[in-house]
């Protein structure tokens, strides 16, 4: 078991989103996304926070299941103040693409800058001839190029949606490859309430892992929606050299009634390379927790929390005994429910069952549907929360805290 030590400092910093185009963001270390954190397997992170901010600041380990204490959010540790510093330390036990981010004031402080990827690898994966990790943001400015104003009313029913879209931070950059060879690409929805129904110009790609990790066997693809929060994992070519595509956001009605393609970056296919790349057909083995009709043990209404006002709670739960959740949405837009610390299986999307099998720790309810989702409670007792990861919904109050007791 190794260790991971790294040192975070939240602080103001001059963001060059485009050349030329800067904006007084919120940022780890200096940089939009903060710095990539890689560990494997077991390995133990110790992450120690500086908060430089003049506000106060946590930091949430998005689908790691660490211990209650060190979720980052201010149900289980203080707000780091200004000047202060916090130290987090868990083992990380899954393989997959996760991200941190803040968890106090998300709002303004996850659009100006205040996230990052984690990577945890494992010898047994798939390999590829090369890997990136790109995160999908937007930027909302006002007509002088600032940041614009927070707080809007339109807002915290619509969600905050900006006309710049970036890529690891950068406004619609220029991806380059190799022709001839397949590329493991890491997806994370960083935006506030942007949904992402993800295209490479129409072009074929395969579908390898989700938020908790790979899946069981690959899965060929057009497109994949990636909603605020969620990852995925794609396997990307083989391309020949000179073509040209672009990695776009095809229309998606979450509710506001989108009808635009729109573009987040291009690829430019390069000079051929030899390609040493294995995707098996077998990835891992996921067993069900559960029958797709098991009667649920508790609804939630997402309606009834999104009217419910601020810091509800929701009943405990029993270390290893089975939850199996409906999450009802009888509002008129979809709301991406994440819970914290745990992987759930869906079992049933609007009464059918999903096209596969897969650990997540957010998904989508689209508007007037509801969704079934299983996860079992393991050993790690305390205070945890559920939301939507629409920021602008949890910070209105679409969310609740619960315990898991011994």
């Amino acid at each position: 078991m190794a260790g991971v030590r790294v040192r975070l400092e939240a602080r103001e910093a001059d963001w060059e989103f485009a050349p030329g185009r800067t904006i007084r963001g919120f940022a780890y270390n200096g940089i939009v996304p903060g710095p990539l954190i890689e560990a494997n397997v077991g390995d133990t992170i110790e992450v120690e926070l500086k908060n430089s901010l003049h506000q106060a600041t946590t930091t949430h380990w998005h689908g790691i299941r660490v211990p209650a204490e060190m979720d980052g959010t201010e149900a289980v540790q203080p707000p780091v103040e200004p000047g202060e510093t916090f130290k987090y330390r868990f083992v990380v036990p899954d393989a997959g693409t996760f991200w941190y981010h803040s968890h106090t004031n998300e709002t303004e402080q996850l659009e100006r800058g205040l996230y990052g990827a984690l990577v945890v690898r494992d010898p047994g994966e798939p390999s590829f001839d090369a890997e990136r990790v790109l995160l999908l943001d937007d930027l909302k400015l006002d007509p002088d190029g600032d940041v614009a104003a927070f707080g809007d009313e339109h807002e915290h029913h619509a969600g905050r949606e900006g006309d710049v879209r970036l890529v690891n931070g950068r406004q619609e950059p220029q991806l380059e490859m190799a022709g001839d060879t397949i590329e493991r690409w890491r997806m994370v929805n960083a935006a506030n309430s942007r949904f992402v129904r993800l295209s490479l110009g129409g072009r074929p790609f395969v579908v390898i892992g989700t938020d908790g990790g790979l899946l069981a066997e690959p899965i060929p693809a057009a497109e994949v929606l990636v909603t605020p929060g969620e990852r995925v994992d794609l396997a990307i070519g083989p391309f020949s050299e000179g073509e040209r595509l672009r990695i776009e956001a095809l229309p998606y009605d979450r509710g506001k009634g989108e009808t635009k393609t729109e573009t987040y970056a291009t690829l430019e296919v390069g000079p051929a390379a030899a390609s040493h790349a294995h995707i098996p057909s077998t990835l891992r083995k996921i067993e069900p927790l559960v029958a797709a009709d098991t009667t649920p043990n508790r609804t939630i209404d997402l309606k009834a929390l999104m009217h419910a006002g601020h810091h509800q709670r929701d009943d405990p739960v029993r270390v290893g005994e089975l939850q199996v959740w409906n999450l009802v949405n009888e509002t008129g837009q979809d709301h991406p429910f994440h819970i914290h610390g745990f992987f759930f299986q869906v079992l049933q999307e609007n009464g059918e069952p999903p096209s596969v099998l897969a650990w997540k720790d957010t998904v989508n309810v689209p508007r007037k549907t509801e969704t079934r989702i299983a996860w079992l409670p393991d050993d790690r007792p305390g205070e945890w929360m559920y939301h939507c990861h629409i920021l602008e919904h949890h910070a209105m109050g679409m969310m609740a805290h619960f315990s898991v007791v011994p």
